[in-house]
């Protein structure tokens, strides 16, 4: 069988989405079709979790006001000339655009751990939704040190909802997509409805009488630690870290007519990211102040936090079905895209069984809370991991003239392991999380570091002055790609 004929088998298998060639110009959609998509998809089940947990954090409020407004900008600004920047020029998955420079099999390997990875998060929406499940059952909540399940009707709820979401996702994604994003305006009511009822509930009428409440924060919680204004700022930017720096939606973006759509990812930040985290942090204020919260405080626990109960309770029914929307939305299009991850590897296996394995995957997840109830840690870990593999792309783009090297060098030197792309990650992942954990820095700390370092060791082992790595060196030797010479590679 030619190449020819593989790659167009695989385009078949994986829905026909352009996953190895260019996005054809007649495909290409407008900035309103992301607007959309990004306000739907960050009004999601991880709001209703990640808002009170910085709650728990101790943070105050101007910190965590003033300090997601500006993390958030700094996300929409590395979508908006970094991921959108590169998606318009090349129009590629970041899969094949990874593949082209890493070569198949290492790519095979970050496939591998995006899926897994994919599975985890999804697990813990399957958790968020299982929380509002739970109430009419009157089912015993998990609580915030809770890593493992606490009943069998926890167990029962999650799997039940994990294989409903697993065969939906498998089945019907598009009906699912577009289902979703007729929903996303009700759940984002819906969190504007609980900070409105949960303002009233804490008795605020004013901005005063705001700050006098939250004020200068407090103690964080048992096993929390406590975050400044630093943290807000630095964890909210790396929130969606492999989905921007991390390149992952270059796959959204390719779709743009012009890299100014990128600008669209200000309506989830800022929704979601901002709107939804506060008000859902603002439930969970109402919810402290309760006889129950209190007396687990006074004997040095951690109160529950649970999505479903705490919407329940400031909006009753319409909050149950929201938090089980939410959770649903987001768990879907999660399984769904963990699924493409491992199609990815075994590109022969239909979409409906990689599907349904991540399904399982995610629904084993959801069974242990502390995927939720750690999510603040789990999401920073995520990016961390991912992220400095985009910096490979951005580096190779913006400097691979200034740098010397040869661009898409695997796909050029035919390639299947990219040393240098192994070696720039490994050496920065293993540097900086040596230093997160032997100094105790907060790991979204140094995010930004290992992708600025992870990005300089590429082009430093892969050009003309770096380690010669392969041992035949790179432009020394004379490369050539499709007749050209290695110096027409350059500009290729």
């Amino acid at each position: 069988m030619s190449q020819f004929n593989i790659e167009e088998e695989i385009e078949e298998i994986a829905g026909g989405e352009f996953e190895r060639v260019p996005v054809p110009t007649s495909k290409l959609k407008s900035w309103k079709s992301f607007l959309g998509m990004y306000a739907g998809e960050h009004a999601a089940g991880t709001e209703f979790v990640i808002g009170p947990l910085f709650l728990t954090t101790g943070v105050s409020a101007f910190d965590l006001i003033i300090g997601l407004l500006l993390g958030n900008l700094l996300a929409v600004l590395s979508w908006r000339f970094l991921t959108a920047e590169i998606a318009v020029k090349y129009r590629l998955t970041l899969y094949y655009q990874l593949e082209k420079i890493c070569g198949k099999n290492l790519v095979t390997g970050y496939n591998l751990a995006n899926g897994l990875l994919f599975c985890f998060l999804a697990g813990a929406m399957i958790t968020v939704s299982a929380t509002a499940v739970g109430i009419p059952f009157n089912m015993e909540m998990p609580k915030l040190t809770d890593t493992m399940p606490n009943g069998m009707t926890w167990v029962i709820i999650v799997i039940a909802l994990g294989a409903v979401i697993s065969l939906i996702a498998s089945k019907g994604y598009d009906t699912v997509s577009k289902a979703a994003n007729w929903m996303s305006p009700v759940i984002v009511l819906a969190f504007l409805a609980c900070g409105i009822v949960a303002l009233s509930q804490l008795g605020v009428g004013s901005l005063s009488e705001f700050w006098n409440i939250w004020g200068e924060g407090s103690e964080p919680f048992p096993g929390q630690i406590k975050y400044t204004f630093w943290h807000v700022v630095i964890w909210s930017w790396f929130a969606n870290a492999a989905m921007h720096v991390g390149m992952s939606d270059l796959s959204v973006f390719r779709f743009a007519k012009k890299a100014s759509s990128g600008w669209t990812t200000a309506a989830g930040m800022y929704v979601g990211h901002y709107m939804a985290w506060i008000a859902a942090a603002l439930l969970y204020a109402v919810y402290l102040k309760s006889p129950e919260a209190q007396g687990l405080l006074s004997n040095g626990e951690a109160p529950t936090v649970a999505p479903g109960p705490l919407a329940y309770n400031a909006i009753g029914v319409l909050g149950i079905i929201a938090v089980v929307l939410a959770g649903w939305t987001t768990a879907n299009p999660t399984i769904y895209r963990a699924g493409l991850a491992f199609q990815a590897i075994v590109p022969k296996l239909s979409t409906f069984w990689v599907t349904i394995i991540a399904g399982t995957l995610a629904t084993v997840a959801g069974l242990f809370p502390a995927f939720a109830m750690k999510l603040l840690d789990f999401v920073a870990l995520y990016g961390f991991i991912l992220a400095p593999f985009g910096a490979i792309i951005v580096f190779e783009h913006f400097f691979h003239k200034q740098a010397g090297i040869v661009k898409n060098f695997a796909e050029v030197a035919n390639l299947k392991f990219n040393k240098a792309v192994f070696f720039a990650w490994a050496i920065s992942f293993g540097l900086f999380y040596f230093i997160s954990v032997q100094f105790d820095v907060f790991l979204s700390f140094v995010t930004l570091p290992a992708w600025l370092l992870c990005g300089v060791l590429f082009l430093e082992f892969t050009g003309t002055g770096g380690v010669d790595i392969y041992g035949f060196g790179n432009r020394k030797i004379g490369i050539t790609c499709s007749g050209q010479s290695d110096i027409q590679c350059l500009d290729r």
